[in-house]
């Protein structure tokens, strides 16, 4: 459940990533070649990241990413804002997809699923 919620941020903040190309071009007067380095580049890493989420490495990179993401904000001060609500959904996508993985893991170890009477012991 954690790699699906994460992946799942991942995939959204990449569009919003690539959105920053024009802005970095038109608002911020950033030249061409660098603007596309910083938006694609960053939502190019958004989906890789996504895909790779299968290796523990990848969540330390997604912790970097939204460190990038908020330090693109020093370029366009709106990404500031955006790169806080991104740190702040995958933050929450770690650590409850982590939770909901570990519940899962102890009903499953014993049989005490929610919604269901608990077992009784036999003896």
């Amino acid at each position: 459940m954690q790699r699906r919620l994460c992946a799942a941020i991942l995939t959204l903040q990449s569009l919003v990533l690539a959105l920053t190309t024009p802005v970095l071009i038109t608002v911020a007067d950033v030249p061409t070649g660098r603007a596309v380095l910083i938006g694609i580049g960053l939502a190019v890493a958004a989906i890789l990241l996504a895909g790779l989420l299968r290796f523990r490495w990848a969540y330390a990179a997604g912790w970097a990413l939204q460190v990038a993401s908020i330090a693109v904000g020093v370029v366009v001060p709106a990404m500031i804002t955006l790169g806080v609500i991104f740190l702040a959904l995958w933050a929450t996508a770690y650590l409850l997809g982590a939770k909901i993985e570990r519940e899962r893991a102890e009903w499953t170890r014993t049989g005490n699923f929610p919604g269901r009477p608990p077992t009784e012991p036999q003896g």
